[in-house]
């Protein structure tokens, strides 16, 4: 072929895909907020996740929108109205009976329908077993990217730079969908700091409507039985958590990290060495494949501090770790380490704040 009948090079980038953004896509604006809710209560990272839009949307000079989805007699307008306290300018509600209780099939439809209509260029959800089934669908019917279970969320220009852990939580890795709109990520509960309320904020509600009818609908919502023998462990949201690793060597070891954790009135986290050895339950794990946690106080013995656990705590206020090993990772963003058998200094911190405690005790009495 000559030069002259080769046809024009296209802007793409390395492997042949395409980074240009289309000019149709290009009207989209704003960063949106599914405002997650179940039986009268929001689910805590949705709040989470608007404080983080503010911050995104103040970098883009764009306005953050809260979404609430459900049925006509629930309180829609009130979770509006704390939307606005926690950062965001707008809400779009879509009541409609076929939104009470959460089912994919509905949730799905209105929330592409709106996004379709209103074109944000950034949607955000939890990563709870409601926003990963929902953000997964919705994402697939607009045929656009989603960044699950992110560890942190940045502006790259006008894309969303969402990081998350990769290759089993040994690397970290950046992800940006630059040719497609909404950028849409997942966000677990306690990753991101809650934001402080601002109760002089207001702002506007939009309404639309769902336009589906019960027939239409493949499942069914029967009824709501809540399940009496749930574990009552609430490790995301605990002020003190005491966490043991591998470097404890065996069960009855583990049990001095439950000793500590009585005495300071704390929470008893694990790693996942731990859990998989049988000495902690799976609710109790720490770390990528189990819960962020963001206490005021993290004590970790035992814990090498790799990153597949490190990125499950390192949002904590104070943490206090202790290892054998003076390189151990853990020390690397620790605030306090004590370099010792977890064995010999457990036993000893639990006296110590016990007597402390006392102490405080007995002066006030």
């Amino acid at each position: 072929m000559s030069e002259a009948a080769k046809p024009a090079a296209r802007p793409t980038a390395a492997r042949g895909r395409n980074t240009e953004l289309p000019e149709h896509l290009k009207s989209y604006k704003g960063i949106w907020v599914f405002v997650e809710h179940d039986r009268g209560h929001v689910n805590p990272v949705s709040w989470e996740l608007m404080g983080e839009a503010r911050k995104l949307a103040d970098k883009l000079g764009v306005d953050v929108s809260g979404v609430v989805m459900g049925g006509p007699d629930e309180t829609l307008d009130a979770f509006a109205k704390e939307a606005y306290v926690y950062g965001a300018d707008h809400c779009y509600i879509m009541r409609d009976p076929v939104l009470k209780g959460y089912r994919n099939e509905p949730f799905t439809k209105g929330l592409t329908d709106l996004v379709n209509q209103y074109q944000p260029e950034i949607l955000l959800l939890g990563a709870t077993t409601m926003g990963r089934d929902l953000a997964g669908s919705v994402a697939t019917t607009l045929g656009t990217g989603l960044t699950a279970d992110c560890t942190e969320l940045n502006i790259d220009g006008r894309a969303l730079a969402a990081t998350r852990p990769t290759f089993g939580g040994s690397l970290l890795c950046t992800i940006m969908t630059l040719a497609y709109r909404p950028q849409m990520a997942t966000v677990r509960p306690r990753v991101m700091r809650m934001p402080k309320r601002d109760e002089s904020r207001t702002g506007d509600i939009i309404e639309m409507s769902l336009g589906m009818v019960e027939t239409d609908i493949v499942t069914k919502l029967l009824s709501f039985i809540p399940d009496a023998e749930r574990n009552t462990v609430n490790l995301a949201y605990a002020d003190i958590i005491v966490s043991g690793g591998k470097g404890l060597k065996n069960a009855d070891n583990f049990k001095l990290v439950w000793e500590l954790a009585r005495v300071l009135g704390a929470e008893v986290g694990a790693t996942r060495a731990a859990v998989q050895a049988g000495w902690a339950e799976n609710e109790r794990q720490v770390g990528q494949t189990g819960k962020t946690v963001r206490p005021r106080l993290y004590i970790a013995a035992g814990i090498s501090g790799a990153i597949q656990h490190r990125v499950g705590m390192e949002g904590s206020d104070v943490i206090v770790a202790i290892n054998t090993d003076p390189n151990a990772p853990i020390f690397d963003f620790a605030h306090y380490g004590i370099v010792g058998n977890a064995m010999q200094v457990l036993p000893v911190l639990t006296q110590a704040f016990r007597a402390h405690l006392d102490k405080r005790i007995r002066k006030v009495a």
